[in-house]
């Protein structure tokens, strides 16, 4: 892995997971899936990650087809772009461990960085089982964990698993996408206590919790000394749209979390508060916090079990003009009774948080 995309994994970036578009009879659009990495590109993501579950995870039915396609024009297109900075590419993984290791080869011959490697669908598998296959999908590409919510395939995994996982050298990074404060702690204290602490950097996949995952400075207690872990950025299906204010928000966060308040906010987590200092925005900030919150709830279909998350993604890229339909692969999945009102709803309570001018922008440029 070069020097300068884990170094820039390591500052953190804002990565969103990138969307499937397609055309009204349910067929790849070629064009407007080239125009989406493009978008997130100028926007300031400093990633993406493609072939994961915003994507689909029936691109990979062999009637489908698609796992290649899309992560070959991602490549190509940024590639193409020709930036100046770093743009980390990360593939999707998944599956058993043949399937895992085949997927690892695809991407790492088409430059990819990282495979961010789902567990789902593993379900009869042991954890020692488990591990042994993360090892496998090393040796062929790096590694980011992936500790996915059951509500969408995912498992529960002890602390005991995330602390042997952390000690694996090809895991370089875990996003961590419980939506539960328990399990996202079992990986913060996992690699706290672990020999390679400081090689693994974490990224928030909680998309109900975004800004405080990004704001706190977790102190966990090793051999009797506090050892400060924190969430770098985030990999996320919310920054899959309003992308462009995604990046505004984040480095916000970075420019507090870099600046003086921030030994304030270290010196609060044990137990010493500094009256005065730039500690006391954390409320305004929280308050942020839950607006972005908000905003998940209607996007991702909360009320509906989530299964409106990624009609929901489709939908407010259609309204954008980023893509022409909201379609699924699945013809059956579509936004939830109500959802689209949500939606309405809090782009006119909070748009500040969206990017439509941006949007506007970059498709009158892209003419």
């Amino acid at each position: 892995m070069e020097k300068h995309i884990l170094d820039c994994l390591r500052s953190g970036v804002v990565i969103p997971a990138h969307p499937l578009a397609l055309t009204k009879g349910r067929r790849l659009d070629e064009f407007r899936q080239r125009r989406l990495t493009r978008y997130y590109m100028a926007a300031g993501a400093g990633g993406v990650a493609v072939g994961v579950h915003t994507t689909q995870f029936a691109i990979r039915d062999p009637r489908v087809g698609l796992y290649e396609p899309v992560l070959r024009m991602a490549a190509e297109e940024v590639a193409a772009a020709g930036l100046e900075r770093p743009f980390i590419k990360i593939a999707g993984v998944c599956g058993a461990t043949r399937q895992a290791t085949g997927e690892a080869s695809v991407a790492a011959g088409y430059g990819y960085d990282l495979a961010l490697l789902s567990l789902g669908g593993l379900d009869d598998w042991d954890e020692g089982r488990l591990l042994d296959h993360v090892r496998a999908v090393g040796d062929v590409i790096p590694v980011v964990g992936f500790y996915l919510q059951p509500a969408v395939g995912g498992r529960v995994l002890s602390y005991r698993f995330w602390r042997s996982f952390a000690e694996i050298p090809a895991v370089k990074a875990i996003k961590v996408a419980a939506f539960n404060r328990y399990q996202t702690l079992d990986v913060v204290r996992a690699v706290c206590a672990s020999s390679r602490r400081d090689d693994i950097t974490l990224y928030t996949g909680n998309d109900d919790n975004i800004v405080a995952d990004l704001l706190t400075s977790y102190c966990c207690v090793v051999e009797g000394r506090p050892v400060q872990k924190g969430f770098a950025g985030g990999l996320l299906g919310h920054w899959a749209v309003w992308t462009a204010g995604a990046v505004r928000l984040f480095t916000a966060i970075k420019e507090l979390r870099q600046g003086p308040g921030a030994a304030d906010l270290r010196q609060a987590n044990e137990g010493e508060v500094r009256r005065g200092s730039g500690a006391g925005n954390v409320r305004d900030w929280l308050s942020v916090g839950i607006s972005v919150t908000d905003m998940n709830a209607a996007l991702f279909d909360v009320a509906n079990g989530f299964s409106g998350c990624i009609a929901g993604i489709h939908e407010i890229l259609r309204r954008q003009g980023l893509l022409e339909g909201r379609w699924c692969l699945d013809p059956e999945e579509d936004l939830s009774p109500g959802q689209a009102e949500e939606l309405e709803r809090v782009c006119r309570d909070y748009p500040h948080l969206t990017d439509d001018a941006f949007v506007h922008q970059f498709l009158s440029n892209e003419k």
